[in-house]
């Protein structure tokens, strides 16, 4: 065959390569080429503006969350909890709030470490600071708000069922709290409130203990301003037994607030009387920002939450405005669900700080104004807590939304690629791994439950498997709960678990992206990165500003040259590739220039040798590259095949 021939063969080659990458392009989109350019350089221009947007949003909501928290408020709870909760009682250094385990233990604590921690009577050398009258001022910078609150709950007697041989013995009965079996007479010696049951409040929320779920009201006292009133207060208490066999909780409140950080700290102690016996303690300390907007910086955190406000309404008419525009196809994807569940959490948000800075102006000046009452902060507390909770699950979801945007990156597409493929193996393997957890946390509840703390309840023994797959797990309490048994179930634990079904997910996992590394190094790659958009723009403003030369075609060349030099040396491959491959882009780009820009005539001109060659070679290219196009439009077309049936 001689060479004219032979580039008669090879000319439409050339062109047939170019005519089927532009049916390709068309078959995919249905758009032709300058029409998709175009529309991948608005694509992306929307995307850099949405995405700056949604940043001055992210910095806005960061600001607002953080100016709600002070880390005063951890210094706040943890001096008030050192000094109620591990203050020992005189004479004997064991016995604090946490240790109590009687009702001897609990009358000693009242009239001992919680008297001297709420009435502060002097300074160290025995000096008056200020009027005791009006209040008391713990650790000297707190104030006592009111006075503290005791209250209990009871049950009522025959709540429970005996079985009949034990009839003969037993003439009382007390079952555990619920609320209908709680107690609503009066007892004792009935002549004050601490005997007689006070209804509770519609308002006042429920307090979730360790053995129930205690309503508000029972059975109430306030202490008083003096100190010894108070102790005698107690000693009439004990001495007449306040607290009886069907007790079954018992709060003390207070309240008090430090005017140099501006910080309401909100405690309650919790004494439960569980009806196996014994005594189960709890605590809550709430430190809380109540008074909002005094310095000049949170008249700043006000006007971020008029700004959050106006993002929330410009997100939300261009979530409907989308909803309107896709439909049904709008909810197919999950970057609108998490759009869509964002939004709700931040009209969440905005409810509870509306309904909380309305209870706080209805009641603030009122709890403030009654200093011989007690004044009820729980309430505030609770709300303000909650408000607290929604608007940090709000800003987790906010930063996860960041994933959106930078999905366009070459490494986070690789990544969300291996999630979406592997996402049925997944599945498959967490059914088959959470069967196996439960078996195990049944198995450890049935068997360890009444020794080990870990395993007490089904739901911490599931939380143990996963602890002990973490490695915290108290391997000396299993063994000594079962030595038989407790051995057994932690070594087949984990083999089975962290030796076989841990390496199983990290195969898939491993597999899956490897696939996906693979595809990408042939090509598949995202349409445009951001990074490459915001640099881009980035130039283009330096150069409309004259800080910097205008880049001409060859410098652009050079540059993206250098670019994909970079990227093969970072991928592993050699100079002498490297180089091989920079020589064959640069004849494949004066062919292209020659040959495929001009007309194909009949009165073909004879060719040089080296001519030749390198045409050759670059049809040997071009034969890899229409082998390529072919088994992917191959594989195209088995997929729509597969839609349509």
């Amino acid at each position: 065959m001689t060479s004219r021939t032979r580039l008669c063969f090879s000319i439409p080659i050339i062109y047939i390569y170019y005519k089927l990458r532009e049916v390709f392009v068309l078959y995919l989109t249905g758009t032709p080429k300058h029409k998709l350019h175009y529309r991948k350089e608005v694509e992306m221009r929307t995307t850099l503006q949405e995405f700056l947007l949604y940043l001055i949003f992210l910095i806005n909501l960061c600001i607002l969350t953080f100016g709600m928290v002070n880390p005063h408020m951890y210094y706040l709870n943890k001096v008030m909890s050192s000094l109620f909760l591990d203050t020992s009682v005189h004479g004997e250094e064991r016995t604090n709030f946490k240790s109590i385990r009687s009702i001897t233990d609990f009358w000693k604590f009242m009239e001992g470490p919680l008297l001297e921690g709420l009435y502060w009577d002097s300074w160290y050398n025995n000096k008056n600071l200020y009027d005791l009258k009006n209040s008391s001022r713990i650790y000297y910078e707190n104030i006592l708000l009111g006075v503290p609150r005791v209250r209990q709950l009871k049950v009522r007697n025959n709540t429970c069922k005996v079985h009949s041989s034990f009839q003969s013995l037993m003439n009382e009965c007390y079952d555990k709290y619920t609320s209908e079996n709680e107690d609503l007479s009066d007892f004792g010696l009935k002549y004050d409130t601490e005997w007689k049951y006070s209804a509770p409040s519609i308002n006042s929320p429920w307090h979730w203990g360790f053995t129930g779920v205690y309503r508000n009201g029972g059975y109430i006292f306030t202490l008083s301003k003096s100190k010894s009133e108070t102790l005698n207060k107690f000693i009439n208490l004990r001495m007449n037994s306040w607290i009886t066999r069907s007790t079954r909780v018992v709060f003390i409140d207070f309240s008090v607030y430090n005017v140099n950080v501006n910080l309401f700290c909100i405690i309650r102690l919790v004494a439960e009387f569980p009806a196996t016996g014994g005594i189960l303690t709890s605590w809550q300390f709430y430190s809380v920002k109540l008074l909002r907007y005094v310095s000049y910086y949170d008249y700043f955190i006000a006007s971020c939450e008029v700004t959050f406000c106006i993002f929330l309404i410009v997100f939300t008419t261009q979530e409907v405005q989308k909803i309107k525009e896709f439909k049904s196809a709008y909810f197919k994807s999950s970057w609108n669900w998490l759009e869509l569940l964002l939004l709700v959490l931040c009209f969440v948000a905005v409810f509870f700080n509306t309904y909380c800075n309305i209870q706080i102006f209805l009641l603030l000046g009122q709890l403030l104004k009654s200093t011989e009452k007690y004044s009820d902060f729980y309430f505030l507390a609770y709300w303000h807590i909650y408000y607290n909770n929604i608007i940090a699950i709000t800003i987790f979801f906010a930063w996860i939304k960041i994933f959106k945007f930078i999905s366009f990156n070459k490494t986070m597409s690789q990544l969300s690629s291996t999630l979406s493929r592997c996402i049925k193996d997944i599945v498959g393997f967490a059914i088959m791994f959470f069967i196996i957890v439960f078996a195990y946390a049944q198995l450890g509840f049935l068997v360890f439950g009444s020794q080990v703390d870990d395993f007490s309840t089904f739901q911490n023994s599931i939380f143990a498997q996963f602890r002990i797959v973490l490695g915290d797990f108290n391997f000396a309490g299993i063994q000594q709960a079962s030595r038989i048994l407790g051995p057994i179930y932690f070594i087949t634990f984990i083999f089975f678990v962290f030796f076989v079904l841990l390496n199983m997910f990290l195969a898939i996992i491993n597999d899956t992206y490897s696939e996906v590394k693979a595809d990408y190094s042939i090509g598949r790659r995202p349409d445009f990165e951001l990074g490459k958009m915001i640099k881009k723009s980035y130039h283009n403003a330096l150069e409309k500003l004259k800080l910097k030369k205008p880049e001409t075609d060859e410098d652009k060349k050079s540059r993206k040259s250098r670019d994909l030099a970079e990227q093969a040396r970072r991928e592993g491959f050699d100079e002498k590739e490297i180089q091989s491959a920079e020589q064959m882009k640069k004849w494949k780009e004066r062919l292209e220039k020659k040959y495929y820009s001009t007309e194909i005539q009949d009165d073909y001109q004879p060719v040089t040798q080296q001519e030749f060659r390198d045409l050759f070679l670059y049809a040997v290219e071009l034969e890899k590259e229409l082998h390529y196009v072919s088994l992917k439009l191959n594989r195209v077309m088995r997929k729509v095949s597969a839609l349509q049936y």
